[in-house]
Formats: C-alpha cells, structure tokens, sequence
C-alpha cells in the first residue's frame, strides 16, 4: 500500500526548497518527526533551514495558514517562537503534491524535570502566550474534546482491531468507564476556552542562552490553558504543588490562571493517553511508524495501557492540585 510520503525523497526535497528560490549544498538530513516529515537542508554560504513538510490529507490549507498567522501574532508580542519564514509574502508552498514550509534552524535544551527555576521562567513564557491566545479563537482549527480525543480514539482502536483479542475486553471496559466519567468531568467543570500551543511537552520547549523558546506549533487548538502546563508537572503530590506553584508564580505575572480548570488535570492525561494509542494506529499505514513503535502490536504494551487508564480512573476519586 502506498503512503502519504511514499514519493518523498531526498532529491524531492532539495528540489522544493530551490523551487522557492534557495540554492541548497545538496545536504539533507532527516530529523526525528513522525507527523510529518522534518528536515535540516543545508543552504549555500548560510546556516542550514529547517524544511517541514505537512502529512498529506490532515490539515487544510487554511488550518496550516493560522498556525503560521498565530505564530507570528506571537511574535510580535514578543512571545519567543520559531516562526515560519516568509517568501514573496507566502509561508505555506507546495511542491510535486507536497505542501512545506521553512523554518529557521533553532537548537537548544529541554527544561530539567523538576527545575524550579525553569518551571517560573517557563510559567512566563506561557502565561504570555495564553495572553495572545485568549484575545480570540481559532476559525479553522480544532478543539480539544472528549469526544474526539475520546470516544473517537477509542473508536479507532476498536474499529481496527489494534488490541490484542486477549486484553481486549479488558481495555474495552475501562476506556468506556473513563469516558463516562470524562463526559462528567467536563460538563461539570465548564472553562474558557483559548488558543492553546496544544502539545506542550518539555521537548518543545527548549532553553538557548538561558532563554526559553517555543517551536513546533503544529498542534495548535483550542482548549483549556491548564492542557499547557500539566505536562509540565512530575513526580509525587507534594512535589506537583511545589511545581504547580512555581509555576503559576511565573505564569501570572502574564496572564490569569482559573483555578477551577485544576480538576482537568487528570481528565487531560486520559485524553492523551487514549489519543496516542489511537495516533499510532492512525497512522500504522506509514512505514515510519512500524519501523519506530514496534511494540505496538504487543500484549505487553496493551496490558500496560489498561493499567494505566485503570490508574487514570482512580486519580479522578483524588483530590485535584490546589494553589495556595
């Protein structure tokens, strides 16, 4: 079976990049991206650009178009993001099929896990950016929803037949179980909704010179602005609050925090947790993905998600994070 980036070669992408007006030096290298396909080309008597080419078929134009315009209405602001480059007023291009845009290259350091002095200066880096986010929604972007990070994640893994026969049962249960009490959780604690970075995990954010940056906004959408900064917490209760309330100490210096949004923490990590499941599956199709997640398949891998969603359950009974 063919797949979306099947025609892909490096030739092709060297091809894109000098049909925009760029003479590469004929280096390509592939970096680690799934999703879509990200490349370092090297540029004659320059740095290096990043070439990101977008998966066929997942997101309009339109969608990609107010990614690019939300990344520079950060910018503006001052916000500290890897913006698209601009050629002849467009950032959006399409070679052979493929659309593509070009970034410039931005290296630097995930944030230590735990570090309370990352965890202040990454609170105001986000609290700037959900300032910008909340000043209006996105037109042509999704949400982030129990029903489609839900229910159709698990739709996904049961139309499919992804679980092993032997677990399924098993994980089929408590997925539904979870969904009841997601469906609850969410009508009973209604917040705002903002333009969100999306999928706020310490690889995206990356420490250069001290200073924290943003990149990869490829998920951005609306949703709660506590689906930012959970990620960002780890350990044991006590060590959460004591990161939480670094976090917040950063956080709004920039832009108010409601409280009431605390409850979806556990709610939000259910979400993820049935939604890569369902990714993975999505996309088995790609040879990248077999290649790089072999395990899928395997009863240990489903034996330790229904373990997980049965622990996600029982974090819903605990008492949310609370800020003092």
């Amino acid at each position: 079976m063919s797949h979306p980036f099947a025609t892909l070669t490096p030739d092709l992408v060297l091809d894109a990049v000098e049909s925009i007006g760029y003479l590469s030096d004929a280096r390509v290298l592939a970096l680690n991206s799934y999703e879509n396909r990200v490349y370092q080309v090297g540029i004659e008597d320059e740095t290096p650009l990043i070439a990101k080419f977008y998966r066929p078929q997942r997101w309009t134009d339109a969608a990609i178009r107010e990614e690019h315009s939300f990344t520079f209405e950060l910018a503006e602001c001052d916000v500290p993001v890897v913006a698209p480059l601009v050629r002849d007023g467009e950032t959006l291009f399409e070679h052979a099929g493929f659309r593509f845009a070009l970034f410039p290259r931005r290296g630097g350091r995930a944030p230590e896990p735990g570090n309370l002095d990352h965890l202040y200066r990454l609170g105001q880096l986000l609290g700037r950016l959900h300032g910008v986010g909340s000043l209006k929604p996105f037109a042509h972007r999704e949400a982030l929803q129990v029903e489609n990070f839900g229910h159709a994640s698990l739709a996904t893994l049961l139309d499919g037949n992804f679980i092993p026969r032997s677990l399924l049962p098993a994980y089929e249960s408590v997925a539904r179980d979870l969904l009841k009490r997601l469906d609850t959780l969410f009508a009973n604690n209604p917040v705002q909704a903002i333009r969100l970075h999306g999928d706020c995990h310490p690889g995206n954010l990356l420490c250069r010179d001290e200073t924290f940056h943003m990149v990869d906004l490829d998920d951005c959408r609306m949703g709660p602005a506590v689906q930012d900064l959970w990620m960002m917490l780890a350990g044991e209760r006590h060590e959460r609050l004591g990161q939480l309330s670094e976090l917040m100490d950063g956080y709004q210096e920039f832009h108010d925090f409601n409280p009431r949004e605390l409850p979806l923490i556990e709610g939000l990590r259910a979400l993820r947790l049935m939604h890569y499941s369902a990714w993975l599956a999505r996309r088995w199709d790609d040879p990248a993905f077999p290649h790089s997640f072999p395990w899928f398949g395997s009863e240990r891998y489903w034996g330790d998600q229904v373990l997980m969603l049965r622990e996600q359950l029982a974090a819903l009974d605990e008492e949310p994070l609370k800020l003092f």
